[in-house]
Protein backbone atom coordinates (compact mmCIF):
# COMPACT_ATOMS: atom_id res chain seq x y z
CA UNK A 1 0.00 0.00 0.00
CA UNK A 2 1.36 3.26 -1.09
CA UNK A 3 2.58 6.21 1.48
CA UNK A 4 0.00 8.46 0.36
CA UNK A 5 -2.64 7.30 -1.03
CA UNK A 6 -5.45 9.54 -2.81
CA UNK A 7 -8.62 10.42 -1.07
CA UNK A 8 -7.01 11.72 2.80
CA UNK A 9 -6.73 8.84 4.41
CA UNK A 10 -4.20 10.60 6.39
CA UNK A 11 -1.61 7.78 6.01
CA UNK A 12 1.62 9.06 8.22
CA UNK A 13 4.15 6.02 6.79
CA UNK A 14 6.53 8.69 5.81
CA UNK A 15 10.39 7.50 5.77
CA UNK A 16 11.77 11.03 6.33
CA UNK A 17 9.43 11.36 9.08
CA UNK A 18 7.75 14.91 7.80
CA UNK A 19 4.15 13.81 7.55
CA UNK A 20 3.49 14.69 11.03
CA UNK A 21 4.02 18.35 10.77
CA UNK A 22 1.40 18.34 7.92
CA UNK A 23 -1.79 16.39 9.19
CA UNK A 24 -3.69 19.11 7.73
CA UNK A 25 -4.89 17.00 4.78
CA UNK A 26 -2.53 17.95 2.36
CA UNK A 27 -0.33 15.55 -0.01
CA UNK A 28 2.89 14.16 0.96
CA UNK A 29 5.64 15.75 -1.57
CA UNK A 30 9.48 13.89 -1.71
CA UNK A 31 12.02 14.78 1.01
CA UNK A 32 13.48 18.72 0.65
CA UNK A 33 17.64 17.49 -0.48
CA UNK A 34 18.90 21.12 1.10
CA UNK A 35 17.57 19.51 4.05
CA UNK A 36 18.90 16.39 4.20
CA UNK A 37 22.52 18.55 3.39
CA UNK A 38 21.84 21.00 6.04
CA UNK A 39 21.80 18.35 8.45
CA UNK A 40 24.72 16.20 7.46
CA UNK A 41 26.66 20.01 8.14
CA UNK A 42 25.01 20.02 11.45
CA UNK A 43 26.07 16.86 12.62
CA UNK A 44 29.89 17.33 10.90
CA UNK A 45 29.76 20.83 12.76
CA UNK A 46 28.83 19.35 15.99
CA UNK A 47 31.72 16.55 15.88
CA UNK A 48 34.19 19.61 15.48
CA UNK A 49 32.93 21.05 18.17
CA UNK A 50 30.56 23.77 16.45
CA UNK A 51 26.80 24.22 17.21
CA UNK A 52 23.70 22.97 14.76
CA UNK A 53 21.79 25.22 12.96
CA UNK A 54 17.94 25.84 13.77
CA UNK A 55 16.19 24.05 11.09
CA UNK A 56 12.26 25.47 11.88
CA UNK A 57 13.57 29.28 12.53
CA UNK A 58 12.88 32.03 10.37
CA UNK A 59 14.16 32.07 6.62
CA UNK A 60 16.91 34.64 7.28
CA UNK A 61 18.17 33.60 10.33
CA UNK A 62 18.16 29.77 9.51
CA UNK A 63 20.23 30.46 6.18
CA UNK A 64 22.92 32.40 7.76
CA UNK A 65 23.71 29.90 10.32
CA UNK A 66 23.91 26.84 7.98
CA UNK A 67 25.78 28.46 5.71
CA UNK A 68 28.65 29.41 8.50
CA UNK A 69 28.06 25.52 9.71
CA UNK A 70 29.30 24.68 6.27
CA UNK A 71 32.13 26.82 5.83
CA UNK A 72 33.57 25.74 9.08
CA UNK A 73 33.38 22.18 7.89
CA UNK A 74 35.28 22.94 4.52
CA UNK A 75 37.58 24.63 6.98
CA UNK A 76 37.83 21.77 8.55
CA UNK A 77 38.32 19.27 5.90
CA UNK A 78 41.35 21.31 4.08
CA UNK A 79 42.77 21.28 7.58
CA UNK A 80 42.60 17.38 7.77
CA UNK A 81 43.96 17.47 3.80
CA UNK A 82 47.05 19.62 4.64
CA UNK A 83 47.83 17.77 8.24
CA UNK A 84 47.58 14.35 6.30
CA UNK A 85 50.05 15.94 3.18
CA UNK A 86 52.33 17.36 6.01
CA UNK A 87 52.56 14.17 7.60
CA UNK A 88 52.88 12.16 4.25
CA UNK A 89 56.09 14.41 3.48
CA UNK A 90 57.72 13.87 6.74
CA UNK A 91 58.63 10.40 6.07
CA UNK A 92 60.75 9.28 2.78
CA UNK A 93 62.81 6.13 1.48
CA UNK A 94 66.35 6.42 0.43
CA UNK A 95 66.95 3.39 -2.25
CA UNK A 96 70.39 1.27 -1.61
CA UNK A 97 71.97 2.84 -4.70
CA UNK A 98 71.06 6.44 -3.18
CA UNK A 99 72.33 8.85 -0.36
CA UNK A 100 70.76 11.66 1.04
CA UNK A 101 71.32 14.76 1.50
CA UNK A 102 69.16 16.97 4.41
CA UNK A 103 69.46 20.50 4.44
CA UNK A 104 67.44 22.35 7.39
CA UNK A 105 66.82 26.16 6.66
CA UNK A 106 68.98 25.64 3.31
CA UNK A 107 72.06 24.76 5.58
CA UNK A 108 73.63 21.24 5.40
CA UNK A 109 72.58 19.31 8.79
CA UNK A 110 73.57 15.55 7.44
CA UNK A 111 73.60 12.96 5.14
CA UNK A 112 71.30 9.63 5.33
CA UNK A 113 71.68 6.32 4.51
CA UNK A 114 69.52 3.73 2.57
CA UNK A 115 66.41 3.26 4.48
CA UNK A 116 63.18 4.70 5.95
CA UNK A 117 63.96 8.33 7.00
CA UNK A 118 62.48 10.76 8.74
CA UNK A 119 62.62 14.75 8.35
CA UNK A 120 60.86 17.91 9.55
CA UNK A 121 58.09 18.77 7.99
CA UNK A 122 58.40 22.67 6.20
CA UNK A 123 61.78 23.16 7.80
CA UNK A 124 63.98 20.55 6.39
CA UNK A 125 64.95 19.35 2.54
CA UNK A 126 66.18 15.82 1.48
CA UNK A 127 67.82 15.95 -1.56
CA UNK A 128 68.55 12.59 -3.33
CA UNK A 129 72.12 10.93 -5.37
CA UNK A 130 73.33 7.68 -6.90
CA UNK A 131 76.33 7.12 -5.99
CA UNK A 132 76.55 3.34 -6.89
CA UNK A 133 76.27 3.26 -10.83
CA UNK A 134 78.36 4.59 -13.31
CA UNK A 135 77.91 7.56 -15.45
CA UNK A 136 79.02 8.32 -18.67
CA UNK A 137 80.08 11.98 -20.29
CA UNK A 138 81.71 12.03 -24.10
CA UNK A 139 84.15 14.68 -25.52
CA UNK A 140 85.06 15.62 -28.84
CA UNK A 141 87.12 17.82 -30.52
CA UNK A 142 89.83 19.64 -32.55
CA UNK A 143 93.37 20.23 -31.01
CA UNK A 144 97.09 21.06 -31.71
CA UNK A 145 100.15 18.87 -30.89
CA UNK A 146 103.11 20.13 -29.68
CA UNK A 147 104.43 19.78 -32.69
CA UNK A 148 101.79 21.88 -34.41
CA UNK A 149 99.51 19.34 -36.37
CA UNK A 150 95.62 19.44 -35.60
CA UNK A 151 94.06 16.17 -34.66
CA UNK A 152 90.38 14.77 -34.34
CA UNK A 153 90.10 13.25 -30.59
CA UNK A 154 86.78 11.71 -29.13
CA UNK A 155 86.60 10.73 -25.40
CA UNK A 156 84.72 9.01 -22.91
CA UNK A 157 84.93 9.37 -19.41
CA UNK A 158 83.53 7.09 -17.01
CA UNK A 159 82.58 8.80 -13.69
CA UNK A 160 80.43 8.00 -10.69
CA UNK A 161 79.52 10.18 -7.16
CA UNK A 162 81.72 9.39 -4.09
CA UNK A 163 80.50 12.49 -2.05
CA UNK A 164 76.72 13.50 -2.54
CA UNK A 165 77.11 16.46 -0.14
CA UNK A 166 80.20 17.92 -2.12
CA UNK A 167 77.59 16.71 -5.44
CA UNK A 168 75.11 18.52 -4.03
CA UNK A 169 76.45 21.73 -2.27
CA UNK A 170 79.96 22.36 -3.75
CA UNK A 171 79.26 23.23 -7.51
CA UNK A 172 75.88 24.28 -9.18
CA UNK A 173 76.34 21.80 -11.98
CA UNK A 174 78.83 19.37 -11.61
CA UNK A 175 78.15 17.35 -14.84
CA UNK A 176 79.07 20.68 -16.44
CA UNK A 177 81.73 21.41 -14.46
CA UNK A 178 82.78 17.58 -15.61
CA UNK A 179 82.91 18.53 -19.07
CA UNK A 180 84.77 21.29 -18.28
CA UNK A 181 87.72 19.78 -16.81
CA UNK A 182 87.85 16.96 -19.53
CA UNK A 183 87.96 19.45 -22.37
CA UNK A 184 90.95 21.23 -20.03
CA UNK A 185 92.73 18.05 -19.28
CA UNK A 186 92.68 16.45 -22.87
CA UNK A 187 93.61 19.72 -24.51
CA UNK A 188 96.71 20.25 -21.92
CA UNK A 189 97.93 16.39 -22.53
CA UNK A 190 97.59 16.57 -26.50
CA UNK A 191 99.21 19.79 -26.47
CA UNK A 192 102.18 17.98 -24.98
CA UNK A 193 102.32 15.29 -27.09
CA UNK A 194 103.40 14.88 -30.70
CA UNK A 195 100.89 13.67 -33.77
CA UNK A 196 102.75 10.24 -34.15
CA UNK A 197 102.44 9.09 -30.53
CA UNK A 198 98.35 10.20 -30.33
CA UNK A 199 97.54 8.22 -33.53
CA UNK A 200 99.39 5.27 -32.79
CA UNK A 201 101.06 3.35 -29.52
CA UNK A 202 100.69 6.56 -27.73
CA UNK A 203 96.90 6.93 -26.97
CA UNK A 204 96.17 4.09 -24.20
CA UNK A 205 99.61 6.32 -22.09
CA UNK A 206 97.25 9.39 -23.46
CA UNK A 207 94.36 7.91 -21.70
CA UNK A 208 96.05 7.42 -18.44
CA UNK A 209 97.20 10.72 -17.97
CA UNK A 210 93.91 12.45 -18.77
CA UNK A 211 92.65 10.11 -16.55
CA UNK A 212 94.97 11.58 -13.56
CA UNK A 213 95.12 15.06 -14.31
CA UNK A 214 91.19 15.59 -14.92
CA UNK A 215 90.81 13.68 -11.17
CA UNK A 216 93.16 16.17 -9.93
CA UNK A 217 91.15 18.55 -11.50
CA UNK A 218 87.40 17.39 -10.38
CA UNK A 219 89.58 16.94 -6.34
CA UNK A 220 90.49 20.36 -6.62
CA UNK A 221 87.07 21.90 -7.66
CA UNK A 222 85.33 19.70 -4.70
CA UNK A 223 82.77 18.57 -7.15
CA UNK A 224 82.06 15.02 -5.24
CA UNK A 225 82.55 13.12 -8.39
CA UNK A 226 85.30 9.95 -8.75
CA UNK A 227 86.83 9.23 -12.12
CA UNK A 228 86.47 5.32 -12.95
CA UNK A 229 87.83 4.86 -16.55
CA UNK A 230 89.09 7.18 -19.22
CA UNK A 231 89.17 5.69 -23.42
CA UNK A 232 90.30 7.45 -26.05
CA UNK A 233 88.04 5.78 -28.57
CA UNK A 234 89.52 7.50 -31.87
CA UNK A 235 92.65 10.00 -32.40
CA UNK A 236 91.93 11.62 -36.59
CA UNK A 237 94.10 13.54 -38.16
CA UNK A 238 92.58 16.21 -40.30
CA UNK A 239 90.63 14.90 -43.47
CA UNK A 240 93.15 16.47 -46.15
CA UNK A 241 95.98 14.77 -45.17
CA UNK A 242 94.15 11.35 -44.34
CA UNK A 243 95.71 9.32 -46.97
CA UNK A 244 99.11 10.44 -46.22
CA UNK A 245 98.87 9.25 -42.51
CA UNK A 246 97.17 6.25 -43.40
CA UNK A 247 100.67 5.37 -46.23
CA UNK A 248 102.86 6.33 -42.88
CA UNK A 249 100.64 4.14 -40.59
CA UNK A 250 101.01 1.18 -42.98
CA UNK A 251 104.49 1.68 -43.92
CA UNK A 252 105.08 1.83 -39.19
CA UNK A 253 102.65 -1.66 -39.32
CA UNK A 254 105.53 -2.97 -42.27
CA UNK A 255 108.26 -1.89 -39.95
CA UNK A 256 106.82 -3.55 -36.67
CA UNK A 257 106.23 -6.45 -38.71
CA UNK A 258 109.88 -6.68 -39.85
CA UNK A 259 110.98 -5.91 -36.27
CA UNK A 260 109.18 -8.94 -35.14
CA UNK A 261 110.35 -11.24 -37.70
CA UNK A 262 113.79 -10.25 -36.45
CA UNK A 263 113.16 -10.54 -33.53
CA UNK A 264 111.87 -14.34 -33.81
CA UNK A 265 115.01 -14.93 -35.88
CA UNK A 266 117.03 -13.79 -33.16
CA UNK A 267 115.13 -15.97 -30.82
CA UNK A 268 116.30 -19.12 -33.03
CA UNK A 269 119.88 -18.50 -33.77
CA UNK A 270 120.88 -17.27 -30.68
CA UNK A 271 120.19 -20.51 -28.15
CA UNK A 272 121.47 -22.34 -30.87
CA UNK A 273 124.54 -20.49 -31.23
CA UNK A 274 124.62 -20.74 -27.17
CA UNK A 275 124.39 -24.09 -27.73
CA UNK A 276 127.59 -24.97 -30.04
CA UNK A 277 129.31 -22.60 -27.83
CA UNK A 278 128.68 -24.49 -25.13
CA UNK A 279 129.14 -28.12 -26.03
CA UNK A 280 132.70 -26.63 -27.47
CA UNK A 281 133.30 -25.69 -24.39
CA UNK A 282 132.58 -28.54 -22.55
CA UNK A 283 134.88 -30.70 -25.66
CA UNK A 284 137.52 -28.59 -24.78
CA UNK A 285 137.08 -29.09 -20.36
CA UNK A 286 136.99 -32.94 -21.80
CA UNK A 287 139.62 -32.92 -23.81
CA UNK A 288 141.59 -30.47 -21.27
CA UNK A 289 141.39 -32.92 -18.61
CA UNK A 290 141.89 -36.29 -20.88
CA UNK A 291 145.49 -34.75 -22.01
CA UNK A 292 146.22 -33.54 -18.39
CA UNK A 293 145.25 -36.99 -17.01
CA UNK A 294 147.03 -38.64 -19.20
CA UNK A 295 149.80 -36.64 -18.67
CA UNK A 296 149.89 -37.47 -15.09
CA UNK A 297 149.40 -41.27 -15.74
CA UNK A 298 152.37 -40.87 -17.41
CA UNK A 299 154.72 -39.23 -14.76
CA UNK A 300 153.24 -41.90 -12.64
CA UNK A 301 154.56 -44.25 -15.27
CA UNK A 302 157.93 -42.78 -15.65
CA UNK A 303 158.47 -42.31 -12.17
CA UNK A 304 158.13 -46.08 -11.11
CA UNK A 305 160.15 -46.80 -13.65
CA UNK A 306 162.68 -44.46 -13.00
CA UNK A 307 162.98 -46.38 -9.72
CA UNK A 308 163.06 -49.52 -11.42
CA UNK A 309 165.86 -47.92 -13.66
CA UNK A 310 167.55 -47.34 -10.83
CA UNK A 311 168.06 -50.95 -9.43
CA UNK A 312 168.74 -52.55 -12.65
CA UNK A 313 169.53 -50.10 -14.98
CA UNK A 314 171.29 -52.59 -17.77
CA UNK A 315 168.18 -55.16 -17.51
CA UNK A 316 165.31 -51.90 -17.51
CA UNK A 317 167.41 -50.30 -20.72
CA UNK A 318 167.09 -53.63 -23.03
CA UNK A 319 163.59 -54.05 -21.70
CA UNK A 320 162.15 -50.56 -22.49
CA UNK A 321 164.14 -51.23 -25.85
CA UNK A 322 162.27 -54.28 -26.67
CA UNK A 323 159.06 -52.76 -25.78
CA UNK A 324 159.45 -49.54 -28.05
CA UNK A 325 160.41 -52.28 -30.83
CA UNK A 326 157.89 -54.13 -30.34
CA UNK A 327 155.57 -51.49 -30.62
CA UNK A 328 157.03 -50.44 -33.74
CA UNK A 329 157.11 -53.78 -35.22
CA UNK A 330 153.35 -54.21 -34.46
CA UNK A 331 152.49 -50.85 -36.89
CA UNK A 332 154.53 -51.97 -39.62
CA UNK A 333 154.70 -54.92 -42.33
CA UNK A 334 158.24 -54.28 -43.49
CA UNK A 335 161.47 -54.42 -40.77
CA UNK A 336 165.58 -53.42 -42.19
CA UNK A 337 168.04 -54.40 -39.63
CA UNK A 338 171.63 -52.96 -39.80
CA UNK A 339 173.94 -55.92 -39.15
CA UNK A 340 177.38 -53.84 -37.66
CA UNK A 341 179.50 -57.18 -38.22
CA UNK A 342 179.17 -57.19 -42.57
CA UNK A 343 177.63 -54.03 -43.03
CA UNK A 344 174.58 -55.14 -45.08
CA UNK A 345 170.90 -54.37 -44.57
CA UNK A 346 169.10 -57.34 -43.47
CA UNK A 347 165.66 -57.23 -44.71
CA UNK A 348 162.65 -59.02 -42.46
CA UNK A 349 159.37 -59.50 -44.45
CA UNK A 350 157.09 -59.74 -41.67
CA UNK A 351 153.98 -59.17 -44.13
CA UNK A 352 155.05 -62.66 -45.78
CA UNK A 353 155.62 -64.35 -42.31
CA UNK A 354 152.35 -63.13 -40.62
CA UNK A 355 150.63 -64.30 -44.04
CA UNK A 356 151.45 -67.28 -44.24
CA UNK A 357 151.11 -68.25 -40.32
CA UNK A 358 147.85 -65.83 -40.79
CA UNK A 359 146.86 -67.92 -43.62
CA UNK A 360 147.37 -71.21 -41.47
CA UNK A 361 145.70 -70.36 -38.25
CA UNK A 362 142.71 -68.61 -40.19
CA UNK A 363 142.70 -72.34 -42.06
CA UNK A 364 142.16 -73.79 -38.36
CA UNK A 365 140.26 -71.05 -37.19
CA UNK A 366 137.23 -70.57 -39.83
CA UNK A 367 135.17 -72.95 -37.86
CA UNK A 368 135.75 -70.94 -34.41
CA UNK A 369 134.07 -67.96 -32.95
CA UNK A 370 135.44 -64.22 -33.57
CA UNK A 371 137.06 -63.78 -30.84
CA UNK A 372 139.36 -66.75 -31.07
CA UNK A 373 140.52 -65.53 -33.90
CA UNK A 374 141.56 -62.46 -32.86
CA UNK A 375 143.67 -64.14 -29.80
CA UNK A 376 144.77 -66.19 -32.48
CA UNK A 377 146.65 -62.92 -34.86
CA UNK A 378 147.67 -62.08 -31.53
CA UNK A 379 149.32 -65.28 -30.23
CA UNK A 380 150.96 -65.14 -33.68
CA UNK A 381 152.19 -61.62 -33.81
CA UNK A 382 153.73 -62.40 -30.36
CA UNK A 383 155.23 -65.39 -32.00
CA UNK A 384 156.67 -63.65 -35.12
CA UNK A 385 157.95 -60.59 -32.39
CA UNK A 386 160.00 -63.70 -30.22
CA UNK A 387 161.12 -64.95 -33.09
CA UNK A 388 162.68 -61.58 -34.56
CA UNK A 389 163.91 -61.31 -30.66
CA UNK A 390 165.41 -64.31 -30.78
CA UNK A 391 167.28 -63.79 -34.17
CA UNK A 392 168.78 -60.20 -32.96
CA UNK A 393 170.10 -61.85 -29.76
CA UNK A 394 171.81 -64.46 -31.54
CA UNK A 395 173.45 -62.30 -34.35
CA UNK A 396 174.69 -59.81 -31.65
CA UNK A 397 175.97 -63.00 -29.68
CA UNK A 398 177.74 -63.52 -32.73
CA UNK A 399 179.12 -60.09 -33.65
CA UNK A 400 180.00 -60.06 -29.71
CA UNK A 401 182.17 -63.03 -30.32
CA UNK A 402 184.02 -62.39 -33.24
CA UNK A 403 185.08 -59.02 -32.15
CA UNK A 404 186.73 -60.69 -29.01
CA UNK A 405 188.60 -63.24 -31.17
Amino acid sequence: MAWNEPGGNRNDNDPWGTGGGRRGGNDQGPPDLDEALKKGLDKLNRMLGGKGGNRSGGSGGSGGKGGGAGLGAVFALGAIIVVGYVVFQSFYTVDEQERAVVLRFGEYHRTENPGLRFKLPLVEQATKVRVTNVRNAESQGQMLTEDENIVTVDLQVQYRVSDAKAYVLNVRDSNQALAFATDSALRHEVGSSVLDDVLTEGRAELAIRVEQRLQRFLVDYGTGLEIVQVNVESTQPPEAVQDAFREVQRAREDEQRFKEEAETYRNRIVPEARGRAQRLIEEANAYRDEVIERARGETARFTELLSVYQMAPEVTRERMYLQALENVYSNTTKVLVDTASTGNMMYLPLDRMFGSQGGSSSGASNSGSLDSSQRQDEQSIQALTDRVIEELRSRQELNNSRRSR
